[in-house]
């Protein structure tokens, strides 16, 4: 046990308990220890039953969540532990991680500027100093007690075996150090380590996202072997090229070496940026002119390096994540078993057992008591408590309780309410055309129309001057269709009912653009008048007449998006970009951690790298003694793309993750600052491109094909949506944990003991 865990010693049961409940739980272990209950032998004393309602409680909510049961298990840490993960705990504790990610867009240097453009960005404001270390030091003392709770919660033999926790520790030494460092030279100094390990404070606090990063960590064998044999075809063709692209005596025909195999790191680099295509047909180019038969070369390369290999690493790395993905949801599916079944345990010497019972059962009666104090989802809850009410049981064994708790696994489904009953006969005739789904395709139909009249008068208008455009005919069609809009959504609602419009998310997002264009049409006349020819009114108030119409058709356009739901293969391609921004947050997470690291990583190189040169756009210009070629970071004006601020830093970092045109950035930066700059680019691009998005093309794929399947054997009913979790997405495929595997798991446990 640990020291000052005296909380722990109090027994779950009295040392006399009966002989028929055959086990003895303990907190903090030990066959002994415990005081004995003031109630006396017999029954367990109200204490003691209050404890194991609060222990089962605890528990569920362990299992609903996904949560390690490792924890303490008496009174006063229970009460710590659900305070701890109470919705306002864990809503500080992530505001805190926001704002401390956050600070790196005010602090020098800062963000706060118009433009990043070196040219024209004004001198930025900057913080006094310990304004940022002040709020800094608040979000380290919020972090101290987050790792000191933790810590005291699941004890010290749980501690030393969470790695997590211990880099946790690390973590907040090594940055309160710099913190003090940074105060202590007025904070002038330039390289900060604590900002790096920002994105650790994020990181550790999902479950998720450390399971992905182990997913990840566990696939990079597999990855290493076709990185490894991209690299050995690389450095071969890059031999063959410096071989085909030697230097001659005649400096016409050396326009191939001058621009691109000139030495080996200008070959690999023009090589590495080929197998992403940015510089094809480019390289390609000044060969190609000279002889037909080099494009045999350029062409070869990138079917073995494009079409074979990298689409291979992809197939690798969708076929090997997948597999490690599956062992953790398998892992955290063992999980919520394990915390149902330690709730079942505790909640069984509540009741009494007969002597000749072949198994242990839990009172119906202690489990609704539990299940009024768990927080847990409200449909679960009416499932499980409707599942017991229709039961005969009064009692549970242990498959019947487990099998109770299997409603967290299913789908989440939400039920619309129902269309008003009209009594009137022609309401309801109202109500079946109004509801009816060719009222929908004639709304459809009517903004399909709007969109092709908007784009007439687009392209009517388009080489015209402000001056020269009348918009009595734009404004006259938006205020008809837009009463249209006002019309349909009124008789929708009249037909179904206002709840029953609202449960349906096309609904919502087609009622709401309604109103906010009704809102900009109501304001332009107020402002405008009314439409006639010659509709041209000056400037009056924030936005012109143009900038009005303009944005009331942009509304418009992106109303059209209505149509989505009716078309079922598109809706189903929809419903999977939302599914994997709903579920798959832990990628986001883990892109923005590395997107962080890399850009204050790219800060402290490169900041202050580029110098303006002036507005030069003109191809083959000379600047002094530097001559400025066409497509090169100059020509094409890309001095916004920098490392001077955080929030340029991550647009720069964007720009090269897409890699069109990301030579241009290798080159630029190695000359402003230091040929190895390449490095930091290279690294980024594999770690970026070739990793990360192969993981989400992964992950994209698999709940694609998962609804996919669903779709062809299932036809979904119209007033139902199933909505899944990424846990819920390999349901079908996830082995249930044995009976002795469970037992195991719970004589494992540091803080409870199992008797039998």
């Amino acid at each position: 046990m640990e020291p000052g865990g005296a909380g722990e010693r109090e027994p779950l049961l009295p040392p006399w308990s009966r002989p028929a409940a055959r086990r003895l739980w303990r907190p903090g272990g030990g066959s002994g220890g415990g005081a004995p209950a003031a109630g006396g032998p017999g029954d367990a004393t109200g204490a003691d039953n209050d404890l194991h309602i609060k222990q089962a409680v605890v528990f569920i909510e362990d299992a609903i969540q996904y949560r390690s049961i490792n924890h303490r298990v008496d009174s006063k840490s229970l009460w710590l532990y659900r305070w701890y993960y109470s919705r306002i705990c864990q809503w500080i504790l992530g505001l805190t991680i926001t704002v401390i990610l956050a600070l790196a867009f005010v602090e020098t240097p800062s963000s706060l500027t118009v433009t990043s453009d070196v040219r024209y960005r004004l001198p930025p404001w900057d913080p006094p100093c310990g304004l940022t270390e002040s709020i800094e030091l608040l979000c380290f003392l919020v972090f101290v007690f987050d790792v000191s709770v933790k810590s005291y919660l699941i004890g010290w033999e749980e501690f030393c075996k969470t790695k997590w926790l211990m880099a946790y520790i690390l973590i907040l030494i090594v940055s309160l150090t710099d913190w003090i460092v940074s105060l202590s030279f007025f904070c002038t100094e330039t390289v900060r380590i604590r900002r790096i390990l920002r994105p650790f404070f994020l990181l550790q606090n999902s479950s998720m996202m450390k399971k992905t990063l182990k997913s990840i960590n566990s696939t990079l064998p597999e990855m290493a072997s076709v990185v490894l044999l991209l690299a050995v075809h690389l450095s071969l063709f890059t031999m063959f090229a410096m071989l085909l692209f030697a230097r001659t005596k005649d400096g016409q025909q050396d326009k191939e070496w001058v621009g691109y195999f000139r030495n080996l790191p200008d070959s690999l680099t023009s090589l590495l940026v080929l197998l992403t295509t940015a510089n094809n047909p480019d390289v390609m180019i000044p060969a190609y002119s000279k002889n037909r038969a080099y494009s045999i070369f350029f062409i070869l390369f990138t079917v073995l390096g494009n079409l074979f290999l990298m689409n291979l690493l992809t197939a690798i790395i969708y076929n090997q994540f997948r597999g490690y993905l599956l062992k953790s949801v398998q892992s955290s599916l063992f999980r919520r078993r394990v915390g149902i079944r330690a709730a079942f345990e505790v909640l069984c010497p509540l009741e009494e057992t007969p002597a000749n019972a072949q198994e242990l059962c839990v009172s119906v009666g202690d489990l609704f008591q539990v299940l009024q104090k768990v927080d847990m989802d409200p449909r679960c809850k009416q499932a499980i408590i409707s599942s017991l009410k229709t039961s005969s049981y009064d009692r549970l064994s242990a498959a019947q309780f487990q099998k109770l708790f299997e409603e967290l696994d299913k789908d989440a489904i939400k039920q619309h309410p129902p269309s008003p009953e009209y009594q009137s006969h022609f309401m309801q005739k109202l109500q079946f055309v109004f509801s009816h789904s060719y009222f929908g395709c004639l709304g459809n139909v009517v903004a399909l129309a709007n969109i092709i009249s908007i784009c007439v008068v687009l392209v009517m208008d388009a080489d015209k001057q402000p001056s020269e455009r009348d918009d009595f005919f734009l404004g006259a069609i938006n205020c008809f269709f837009i009463l249209y809009y006002l019309l349909e959504t009124l008789l929708k609602i009249l037909a179904m009912g206002f709840k029953r419009y609202w449960s349906y998310p096309s609904n919502r997002f087609d009622g709401l653009l309604t109103g906010i264009l009704l809102i900009l049409e109501i304001s332009t006349f107020a402002v405008y008048g009314f439409p006639h020819p010659g509709w041209r009114p000056e400037l009056m108030g924030l936005l012109s007449l143009w900038d009005m119409v303009r944005l009331v058709n942009m509304l418009i356009v992106f109303r059209f998006l209505r149509i989505i739901p009716n078309m079922k293969l598109m809706a189903l391609v929809v419903t999977t970009l939302l599914d994997l921004v709903k579920n798959l947050r832990a990628f986001a997470g883990i892109l923005v951690v590395v997107f962080y690291a890399f850009a204050i990583t790219g800060i402290m190189l490169f900041k202050g790298a580029v110098v303006p040169m002036g507005n030069i756009s003109i191809a083959n210009t000379t600047s002094g003694n530097i001559t400025v070629q066409c497509g090169t970071y100059e020509q094409l004006e890309y001095w916004p793309n920098n490392f001077d601020d955080f929030a340029a830093a991550v647009v720069t970092l964007w720009d090269v993750m897409v890699v069109n045109n990301w030579q241009v950035f290798l080159e630029a930066f190695s000359r402003y600052a230091s040929p190895w700059a390449k490095i930091y680019f290279i690294a980024w691009w594999l770690i970026s491109s070739v990793i990360w998005v192969n993981l989400f093309v992964a992950l994209l794929l698999e709940n694609f094909i998962h609804k996919w399947d669903r779709h062809c054997h299932r036809e979904p009913l119209s007033d139902i949506e199933y909505q899944r979790t990424v846990e819920l997405m390999f349901r079908d495929v996830l082995e249930e944990p044995t009976e002795e595997e469970l037992m195991e798991r719970l004589h494992q446990h540091p803080h409870l003991h199992l008797c039998r």
